[in-house]
């Protein structure tokens, strides 16, 4: 699960980065700072989730991970 987690927080980094580099590229004159922007936060709200569930199920526990 820990590896997991790691692996999502850096794709969530990724994406961040990545739509850091399209406003600069693109100055603004594209939907792909969006598109990966949303991606960003789509994957923040499945990880959280996830680490929700697996609390709740007993797969974590605090100070586990």
């Amino acid at each position: 699960m820990r590896i997991f987690v790691i692996v999502a927080l850096l794709v969530i980094v990724l994406s961040l980065a990545s739509a850091l580099i399209y406003l600069v590229k693109d100055k603004g004159g594209s939907d792909r700072t969006v598109k990966a922007l949303t991606w960003r936060i789509a994957l923040s709200l499945g990880l959280f989730l996830l680490l929700m569930i697996a609390s709740y199920t007993g797969l974590i526990a605090p100070g586990r991970l």
